[in-house]
């Protein structure tokens, strides 16, 4: 079994309040937590308005399958967050 770690670092221009950041990185967990393989979760910035941190832990029988599982999650967080991306890093245990 192998681990992947992918966490991505947010820029909110213009969020002014936390509620605001709430509706803007929504459903971001509901939308990857449903794989059985990804935990999702808010893991830094959490009391800043303007930016958001979250990692996604990924468990697959390869490394290939978690690469081309945070091919497809980057992907598709680029097409549905109200934000811009200022950092991805990808970690492997």
């Amino acid at each position: 079994m192998h681990i992947g770690i992918l966490t991505v670092s947010f820029s909110l221009s213009g969020c002014s309040s936390l509620k605001e950041k709430r509706q803007r990185m929504g459903g971001l967990h509901e939308r990857f937590g449903r794989n059985p393989a990804v935990a999702v979760y808010e893991s830094g910035k959490l009391d800043r308005h303007e930016a958001s941190e979250w990692t996604l832990v990924i468990v697959a029988p390869s490394k290939s399958k978690i690469e081309s599982l945070c091919s497809q999650i980057e992907e598709k967080i680029q097409r549905t967050v109200d934000g811009r991306i200022m950092n991805i890093t990808r970690e492997f245990l």
